[in-house]
């Protein structure tokens, strides 16, 4: 029974196009709350009905209370229950197998169903849309933070919907019915009650929008420090290594210090939420009381009815304070859910275009033609800048920081977006082809190189996903590094190939990490390949070595390799120089020498150049 209820959705289906378009969950609360509701609405309406069943049959403990206390009060005890048999074993089916069953149905169906399956369907979904943002979004905020807000929004947001149903149908059959039942006995029994109902519209209307406003700002407070703290150990060895810890607890004391403001603030508001509340419901049952021993002792009233009001008017007090607790954590987690929104509800700034189609490789060939482009518009980086790159060609492009030559090969991976000119892939215009398909064709080994926290396995394999476990030792050989991957264990006691390798490859030296980027490119076996300071992080000897594969990589493809250390990319079909974002040289190693221009006194600056004679 239990699995039924569990497994009636499933979290990480994939998203469609109507479900999840690459524009993402609207802007807007409400729109954004029907984007994830409209999905499993059934369960929502199976949870309305299971709600209603269990606030009325909440509703029938008062009414038989009454009941019994009338039949007490009888002059003839044994007449009465043998007249009163059949109601009081319907009296007890119904508190014995129709109340639980209905609270069993309503708590399988909110619990087994609702809580797992559409929190986890939430946060993939969520997911699913953050992770296919751009590269800059990730840039400009935490780690921490966008996770924190993938994983709460979820909770919050099936939370407030959840809380919504439940808080309604209490609020209507308490309500109504204590009315109703009351004003049938004496309409002045009823008295109480509504000026509750109307204390209670205030109370609410005054501490609703309050604990709103205060539980978005505990939210985002939270989001900030776990951002903090995430940030803190993530780069934990430059913490170490500048000797900073007390720094890094300045900068995580104010986030700390500011969340336990934020959380203060927002307690303070529900001390006195839940003060008042107590004083109304004290008065609501004093009042309740009074007014039925004053009707009863005039002989308005019977005594039975007055054992119907008190418990009613108890029982709707209990539910007050539950309702406006359920009414505080909607808004509560309506504020967490706004904060989400702003992280969440963002379109994708690169987007395929319509009917984009499978990028195809068949020479690799590159032209950037009359590019323009700036990562702020007023300050161009290339104004008008031409190259072309023939198929099969090894080209290396080298200059001063700060020249363009990282910008040009993250323009040709589509990071960015052009402000003028094309980019063509064997004549295709990469803005016209699919983001994955292109990145696909292409081979990068950066020098800055972060493993995933998986297995060395795992990470190899990443260039290609089907490649058999042969084909990836193949490659960590190729690469030289069989032989350190032989020797590694991680804490769990897993060796060699099925060793973790910790967060961005923490457990691995520079070297360790490159030589397993090379692997996986090597694996990935792309088209076209991009050479960013990939040897940067090796010694002198397993460079020398490495570089020997390199060629065996490079065959055949159309290679691009920016490189500071000049030796490691002279041997190129051609060198490119750059300069303040345009082309200032080009030609081979030898004839650069001869023009004696800008890559002669680079390269005389690094053979010895900076040496006093």
């Amino acid at each position: 029974m239990f699995r039924f209820f569990e497994t009636l959705i499933q979290g990480s289906r994939p998203p469609d196009a109507a479900i999840a378009p690459s524009a993402g969950p609207p802007k807007r609360l409400l729109a954004f709350y029907w984007h994830f509701v409209r999905q499993t609405r059934w369960l929502y309406v199976a949870m309305f009905a299971t709600g209603l069943g269990v606030a009325l049959s909440d509703m029938l403990v008062p009414l038989f209370i009454g009941r019994l206390v009338g039949l007490m009060t009888a002059a003839d005890p044994h007449a009465v229950l043998a007249e009163s048999r059949t109601m009081l074993i319907a009296m007890a089916v119904a508190l014995l197998i129709v109340r639980p069953g209905i609270q069993m149905l309503d708590s399988l169906v909110r619990n087994s169903a609702v809580a797992p399956g559409v929190t986890a369907l939430i946060r993939w979904q969520n997911h699913w849309h953050v992770v296919r943002q751009s590269w800059p979004f990730f840039q400009n905020d935490f780690a921490g933070r966008i996770a924190n807000r993938v994983m709460q929004t979820g909770v919050s947001l099936r939370e407030s919907v959840v809380a919504s149903i439940r808080a309604v149908w209490h609020i209507c059959v308490y309500g109504i019915s204590a009315l109703v039942l009351l004003a049938a006995i004496d309409w002045r029994l009823a008295i109480p009650i509504v000026g509750w109902i109307a204390g209670y519209g205030v109370f609410l209307r005054y501490f609703v929008p309050r604990m709103r406003k205060l539980g978005k700002s505990a939210s985002e407070a939270r989001s900030m420090l776990m951002g903090r703290v995430v940030d803190s150990y993530t780069n934990i060895l430059t913490v170490k290594l500048f000797a900073r810890p007390q720094d890094e607890d300045r900068h995580v004391a104010e986030a700390v210090d500011g969340t336990q403001q934020a959380v203060a603030r927002h307690m303070r508001l529900i001390t006195l939420f839940t003060s008042t509340l107590s004083a109304m419901n004290a008065l609501l049952i004093v009042g309740t009381a009074l007014t039925g021993l004053a009707l009863w002792v005039h002989g308005a009233v019977e005594a039975a009815a007055v054992a119907t009001a008190i418990p009613l008017t108890w029982q709707i007090s209990n539910m007050a304070g539950w309702v406006s607790w359920e009414v505080a954590g909607i808004f509560e987690n309506i504020g967490v859910v706004q904060e989400g929104m702003e992280t969440i509800a963002q379109p994708h700034a690169l987007v395929d275009r319509p009917g984009a189609a499978a990028l195809v490789v068949t020479r690799g060939q590159i032209a950037f033609e009359h590019i323009r482009f700036g990562y702020q518009p007023q300050r161009p980086i290339f104004g008008d800048l031409s190259l072309r790159i023939e198929p099969g060609e090894r080209v290396g492009i080298v200059g001063r920081s700060g020249a363009g030559k990282s910008t040009l090969v993250n323009l040709l991976l589509r990071f960015h977006d052009l402000q003028g000119g094309r980019i063509l892939i064997d004549g295709q215009d990469i803005s016209d082809v699919t983001q994955e398909s292109l990145r696909a064709a292409i081979g990068v080994v950066t020098q800055d190189t972060s493993l995933l926290h998986r297995s060395i396995a795992d990470n190899i394999r990443y260039g290609r996903p089907s490649a058999t476990d042969d084909e990836v030792r193949a490659a960590a050989r190729q690469a030289h590094a069989d032989d350190f991957i032989a020797h590694l264990t991680d804490w769990q006691g897993r060796s060699a190939y099925d060793a973790q390798v910790g967060e961005r490859g923490v457990k691995l030296s520079g070297g360790q990490r490159q030589r397993i980027a090379l692997a996986r490119v090597l694996l990935k076996n792309a088209p076209i390949l991009v050479l960013d300071e990939a040897t940067s992080a090796l010694d002198s000897e397993v460079e020398a070595v490495i570089q020997e594969q390199l060629q065996t990589l490079m065959a055949g493809k159309t290679v691009i390799a920016i490189a500071h250390r000049l030796s490691t990319i002279a041997s190129m079909d051609r060198l490119i120089v750059m300069d303040q974002g345009q082309v200032v040289e080009q030609g081979t190693h030898a004839e650069l020498l001869v023009l004696d221009g800008h890559y002669a006194r680079l390269w005389n600056r690094q053979s010895g150049g900076f040496l006093d004679h």
